[in-house]
């Protein structure tokens, strides 16, 4: 089992390390609210296919990751308790 425990950590750990650099370089949406007071239309070319440019893809994978991390995180504190 500790074997199982010190796998599971470490790749816990890359995760983290991961997760951080992902939310880093990824560019910040400052259009919120905005949008909606100037009347920007959300139907055009571009945030039609938004999941394909490269933003996209990084949130995309931001969001696997988080994902990943929290399951990892419940993993660990069950791990832990045995």
């Amino acid at each position: 089992m500790e074997i199982v425990r010190n796998i599971v950590l470490v790749i816990y750990v890359l995760v983290c390390i991961v997760l951080i650099v992902l939310a880093t370089i990824q560019a910040k949406d400052t259009n919120g609210a905005s949008q909606t007071v100037t009347g920007a239309a959300a139907n055009n070319f571009y945030e039609q296919n938004k999941g394909r440019t490269k933003e996209g893809k990084i949130k995309r994978a931001t969001i696997v990751t988080g994902v990943l991390f929290v399951i990892l995180a419940i993993a660990l504190s069950i791990l832990f308790v045995m």
